[in-house]
């Protein structure tokens, strides 16, 4: 068996690029957690991560003699409450997925496949792995303004809990600025350590703890997760101010 060096979480989404799992050796990671329709990419899946909305019919079947994992609501609410709530983090299931995975699994680092939320428009390009889907991280939503935005606060935080988060796409865009990592680097076990290193972009903690005091005295937490049910009480503009502050963690 391989010698993990680090506890590395696998996450993977359902864009088209997603579909390069199929030829990894996921035994260099300690956990694979895929997302909604992600589990029909590969077996070797160790959490499935979806929403209260996701049809039953699209589960995969036959888990009781699995060590497999279903992850739903009971469980990522309380994780994410624990990093600021569903208003500030982002109310898609890429970022749930990673505070989840933060919060449960607690890695060294997070890599991100077939999440960089850019859906082609061009006829014949299916938007997921699967055919054509809702493009649900660009829906009109309060708390998705800057994906950049979202992005850049899980990466701070996770650097704060000791994380790196890498993306692994090879897609030229990506909504993600995250570092990339060819995955080739990523699963060579001897070298690893060493090249994550060198892709850790240089992040502005002093920044980031001023972004978290803004959160904090904004005062927007729905125990629930259902920040929907309460969007009267929201302020776009002031989400959008909060959205600066953590990009301007991010070095370019």
């Amino acid at each position: 068996m391989i010698e993990r060096q680090l506890n590395a979480v696998l996450i993977v989404g359902s864009a088209p690029d997603a579909v390069r799992v199929k030829a990894w050796d996921l035994s260099v990671f300690s956990s694979c957690v895929v997302i909604n329709n992600a589990w029909q990419l590969t077996g070797d899946w160790d959490y499935l991560i979806y929403p209260e909305d996701f049809p039953a019919d699209r589960l995969p079947p036959d888990l009781a003699q699995t060590n497999k994992s279903l992850i739903t609501a009971n469980e990522f609410v309380p994780e994410q409450n624990s990093f600021g709530g569903f208003v500030y983090a982002g109310g898609t299931m890429a970022f749930t997925a990673g505070y989840w995975a933060l919060g449960y699994l607690k890695p060294d680092v997070i890599a991100y496949l077939g999440c960089d939320m850019i859906y082609p428009k061009q006829d014949g390009n299916p938007s997921h792995f699967y055919g054509n889907g809702q493009s649900d991280p660009l829906r009109p939503d309060i708390t998705l303004q800057s994906l950049e935005a979202k992005s850049a606060r899980f990466m701070a935080i996770a650097q704060m809990n000791n994380c790196k988060v890498v993306n692994l796409s090879e897609l030229p865009d990506s909504r993600l600025v995250f570092p990339r990592v060819p995955v080739t680097q990523f699963l060579d076990q001897k070298n690893r350590p060493d090249f994550l290193n060198e892709q850790v972009i240089r992040l502005d903690l002093e920044s980031a703890e001023i972004a978290l005091q803004a959160e904090e005295k904004l005062g927007y937490m729905v125990s629930s997760g259902r920040y929907w049910e309460v969007l009267e009480e929201l302020d776009a503009v002031k989400l959008s101010e909060i959205d600066s502050l953590w990009l301007a963690t991010v070095s370019s």
